[in-house]
């Protein structure tokens, strides 16, 4: 149930933003715009609300075993993102997005509030572990992924520039962790900033996809066989699998839960807010985000029922 009420939530805010651009009250424009506040402002924000003045932490064994869970996550995720695209047979130009789609899920918008509602706050501690070496991909691997460059560029240039990596995104992560660490105290003024515009990354990321779905055919949607391929494998199988591989680890039900929800959760709005402001494309990236949306509603429930989780 509270599952499913946080995914109305989030499907009636995506309706309005598909609302606003068939009213005009978006133009071509706007998603851009917005897709800049979320990027740029808004998540920077709630990734140093996470650990902003907490007064509890994670000590001892079950500190050192989620933070190996979350590394070793994303190194696999890592790996099966290689795989994805070749196992498809995409097009090259696209394996950038379908691997950023296959690494990155929804697990700020969506996850957190999940987490809070069926654990409460002190879940959070353990999402945030996750979320710290999530945002730090996001914004290398991630803008490394999705950005368009000519052949010729990528031979010259087989890394990316410094200047790309220490991007505000990443900004916010150091200080997120040095505040997680030092238990350093800022003032309440500064805390309340950074959760009013927290706050914002959600409701401005999936009203952007409602844009950018406004703008879709759904039944040319649900047509394209790989994506709908890719969603299986990213909202069923990688899931389940993973799921059947930690529960050997006799975790709590907590770390269980946060677990279930970093692997189950869709294709991260965040994938369509990056390719948008780094020319990639957009257009796959938003019609992935919302169709693994659309369908978690359903995956979800399922992935914990047979998880029994």
């Amino acid at each position: 149930m509270i599952l499913l009420q946080q995914m109305m939530v989030l499907f009636i805010i995506m309706m309005i933003g598909y609302v606003c651009r068939r009213i005009g009250l978006f133009g071509p424009e706007s998603s851009k715009l917005l897709s800049g506040i979320v990027v740029n402002v808004a998540n920077p924000a709630l990734i140093l609300s996470s650990t902003i003045n907490k007064e509890t932490t994670i000590q001892g064994k079950e500190l050192a075993l989620t933070i190996g869970l979350a590394i070793s996550f994303y190194v696999v995720l890592l790996v099966v993102a290689e795989i994805i695209p070749r196992l498809l047979r995409v097009e090259k130009n696209d394996y950038g997005v379908y691997k950023v789609m296959a690494v990155f899920s929804n697990i700020g918008f969506m996850g957190f509030p999940l987490l809070t509602a069926m654990y409460g706050n002190e879940s959070l501690l353990y999402a945030s572990l996750f979320l710290i070496p999530y945002n730090v991909l996001i914004y290398t691997y991630g803008v490394g992924a999705l950005s368009k460059k000519e052949e010729s560029e990528k031979q010259e240039k087989k890394a990316i520039p410094w200047k790309d990596i220490f991007n505000i995104g990443v900004i916010a992560c150091i200080f997120s962790v040095i505040l997680y660490l030092t238990r350093l105290r800022v003032p309440q003024a500064i805390e309340d900033v950074a959760n009013t515009l927290g706050n914002l990354t959600a409701p401005l990321s999936m009203m952007v996809i409602g844009d950018a779905m406004s703008q879709m055919n759904i039944k040319e949607l649900l047509k394209d066989k790989k994506l709908m391929i890719f969603t299986g494998i990213k909202l069923l199988i990688i899931p389940i699998i993973g799921l059947f591989i930690v529960k050997q680890l006799g975790l709590n039900d907590m770390l269980l839960g946060v677990c279930l929800v970093m692997l189950s959760t869709p294709v991260g709005s965040m994938t369509a807010m990056l390719a948008q402001q780094y020319d990639g494309n957009y257009e796959l990236a938003s019609k992935g985000v919302a169709l693994t949306t659309l369908l978690s509603v359903v995956s979800m429930p399922i992935v914990s029922m047979i998880m029994g989780i």
